[in-house]
């Protein structure tokens, strides 16, 4: 990759982007081009390749149906399996999380295999749905601020040994497992339940993925005061009294 040129991938858009989780995309590639990244940016759909060469891919969340196929088509196409191993950045949400792990219950009751990228088992959970706002710990390896967020799933992710969370949540539900972990990561694998989009909640969350694509440190500053607007709107509509 040269200095000044990024290639983000967004992955299947046609199965799996819901709650406006393309969302994403657009603050990746808003926030590369305002600190003169030259972004090429590519949509690619589930009738199509993934190709391998990207820098950093984006996967959204879904119905149980639209994820079962997206599951089988990324599996039998590994691309994204071979642009994990040659060190692409990949941030996945909620049916796309699941995708990243080892296995998930799919939408006719079985155990569907996953993508492995991610050291975690989801199942699905016998009580509520996990639905409403979020807030949370990032992790404090990552530097990053609070995580707002919006959850709706029924499923539940239990972190296998080298899956690290993502954060912990005060509010909210998270991973579903009781414990208080929201999402997992590893070195260049995130996955997260929360929708929002989350990058647009979270705009420190892309600078982080632009962080680890271009192997730097620090990213010029750039004008946050719609981003920081909308990150007190919804914290502060997270913690009022019901």
């Amino acid at each position: 990759m040269s200095d000044n040129s990024l290639r983000l991938v967004w992955v299947y858009p046609d199965l799996l982007s819901t709650y406006g989780d393309q969302g994403n995309a657009l603050v990746v590639e808003r926030r590369a081009r305002q600190r003169g990244l030259d972004v090429a940016r590519l949509d690619v759909r589930s009738d199509q390749p993934v190709p391998s060469s990207g820098d950093i891919y984006l996967i959204g969340g879904g119905e149980d149906r639209p994820q079962r196929l997206a599951a089988e088509r990324l599996r039998r196409d590994g691309g994204l399996q071979r642009a994990a191993a040659n060190g692409a950045i990949i941030f996945s949400v909620c049916a796309g999380y699941q995708i990243l792990g080892h296995e998930f219950i799919n939408d006719l009751g079985e155990r569907e295999p996953g993508l492995g990228l991610l050291d975690v088992i989801s199942t699905r959970g016998e009580g509520e749905r996990c639905v409403g706002d979020v807030l949370g710990d990032i992790d404090e390896r990552l530097g990053l601020p609070q995580l707002t967020g919006f959850e709706n799933h029924q499923g539940v992710t239990h972190l296998g040994p080298t899956a690290r969370p993502f954060a912990r949540v005060r509010l909210g539900r998270g991973n579903g497992t009781g414990d208080g972990t929201e999402g997992a990561y590893n070195e260049t694998v995130f996955g997260t339940y929360m929708h929002g989009p989350v990058l647009a909640r979270n705009p420190q969350i892309a600078d982080l993925l632009l962080k680890l694509a271009l192997d730097v440190n620090a990213l010029p500053p750039t004008d946050d005061r719609w981003y920081e607007a909308l990150r007190a709107e919804r914290i502060a509509s997270a913690t009022q009294p019901a």
